[in-house]
Formats: structure tokens, sequence, C-alpha cells
């Protein structure tokens, strides 16, 4: 089975076949789907998503382009809403200099709060970045001498220096349909030399960025299938194999998924005992 560790759901592109995007990411395999808030005002959207649906969790942040919309989300705010069982990841945040719709100061005061956050709570932060690998390192680096926090680059696209970098600090390297593109060699050439094996994830970040063989058209989780098939054999790797080592690397670093699932379960035995009347809440 695939997870699809970043995709956008709560987005108005599925409100008219939100059921069947569902039936056929499960048709697909993929049996797990984190959906990533961009706003603060859209947090209650996205968390009911999830409260609605067993298989699916989200995160609680602030994308770059919408920083100037939420300047004064503090880590102190992303550690409360974070507290919801069903929040698994911090983000998205980081630095979008390739479109700068928002202030840089602000978007790097933005991704400090939310590693904070990040470091308070033990959930990864998911960190977008484009055009900005120096500046991403070097907000990156000066966070981690303060401590060590769990994290992943997410829909990978950056520099092989980059890749190295954020390695070095233990962080992970998600890899979207981008990765199947026929002018993503240098992408391909980033993840065959330098990204271990137990440090990738698969996501699609739908409704964008449709891997071949369904580029332009718009993306949806069933996707996660094709990226994670056109890794499998770039890396020359049975399949089921990588399935399993990419939702075993999802597992270890959104540790509370886990977590959740387990105590949901103990929970549902224990309404099911005859002998045993449940006290505690997931």
């Amino acid at each position: 089975m695939l997870v699809d560790s970043h995709c956008h759901l709560d987005f108005d592109d599925f409100t008219l076949d939100f059921d069947d995007v569902l039936s056929r990411a499960a048709d697909a395999g993929v049996d797990t789907m984190v959906t990533i808030c961009t706003q603060i005002a859209n947090f209650p959207r996205v968390r009911a998503i999830a409260e609605a649906h067993e298989n699916i969790f989200c995160s609680v942040g602030v994308h770059p382009h919408s920083a100037e919309k939420e300047p004064h989300v503090s880590a102190q705010q992303l550690v409360g809403l974070s507290s919801h069982p069903k929040v698994v990841g911090i983000g998205e945040t980081g630095l979008d200099f390739f479109y700068d719709k928002s202030p840089r100061d602000t978007q790097e005061a933005l991704f400090r709060a939310h590693i904070a956050a990040s470091r308070e709570t033990g959930l990864p932060v998911i960190i977008h970045t484009r055009d900005a690998d120096a500046d991403t390192i070097r907000i990156l680096e000066e966070e981690h001498r303060q401590a060590s926090f769990p994290g992943l680059i997410h829909c990978f696209t950056a520099t092989r220096e980059l890749a190295e970098r954020v390695l070095a600090l233990g962080l992970y390297i998600s890899l979207s349909g981008i990765l199947t593109f026929k002018n993503a060699e240098d992408i391909r050439d980033t993840v065959r030399s330098v990204v271990p094996l137990d440090r990738m994830l698969v996501e699609t970040d739908s409704p964008y960025l449709a891997p071949v063989p369904n580029r332009g058209k718009r993306n949806e989780p069933a996707n996660t299938a094709h990226t994670a098939m056109y890794l499998a054999d770039m890396l020359d790797m049975d399949h089921e194999a990588f399935a399993q080592q990419t939702t075993d690397n999802f597992h270890r670093l959104f540790w509370r998924v886990g977590r959740y699932q387990a105590l949901r379960q103990a929970a549902l035995a224990n309404r099911q005992s005859p002998t045993h009347s449940p006290t505690g809440q997931i």
C-alpha cells in the first residue's frame, strides 16, 4: 500500500467528485493521505476532512504564499492547533522566492515559527522551497544548531547541494510527479546519487503536478501510484518493495499516524468487549 504524504483535498478542485477521488485512490492502493493546510483561516475545513475519514490526516500551517495574509501566526498558536490527534505535521511552510507573493522577511519569520512548533511538538515540519536554496539551507542549519527537529522537503525540485545539506540534518525528501517529467533529469540524477532509500517519501501535491501519463490534467492522490512505480523502475526496485519502503519511511517520520491508528483500534476493540468499558479518549 502507498501513502500520499502531501495533497490539498480542501481545495475547490475536488468539490464536485470528492468521493470518487477517494475511491480511485483506494483502487490504486493509496490507503493513507495527508491533506495539507496552507492558511490558518482554512484549517477548520482541512481538519474536518481528516475527522470525517479514517485514512486521511492533516497538517497545520501557513504556506509562504500566504505569509503576508497571516504574518502574526505564532509557534504557540501552531502548537495549540496541532494538539488535535489527526494533525500529524507542521506546515506547509518555507520560502518561495520564485513568485515572491509575500515579503521575504515575513516568510522567514513564519518559517522559523513553524520550526519552533515542530521542535516543541515533535511533529515534522513540512518545507516548501523554490528558488531559495541558500536561504533555506541557512535557516535550517541555524535552527538545527539551537536544537534538532524532524521534517522533510516536500515536492523536491532543488539542487544536489540542498539535498545533501538537509539530509545531513536528518530530514527526509518527498518526491512528486515532477520526477516523471522529461526535463527533470537533474532531479532524477540527484535522487539516484544522493537520496538514501530510507529517506524517500512520495506525494502528489494534488491538485497540481500530475505525473506522466496524466500530465496536464488535475492531479489526485491515486496518481501517487504512477510516481512510485516510476521511481521504483528508476531505482531498479520491485514495485511492492518500494511501496513498502516509502510507507515505512512515512510512518517513521509522521509517527502520530501510527499512534492514532493504534489507539483507534484499541478503542474499537474495547467497545466490542462486554467486560470492559473504556474511559479514555483518542
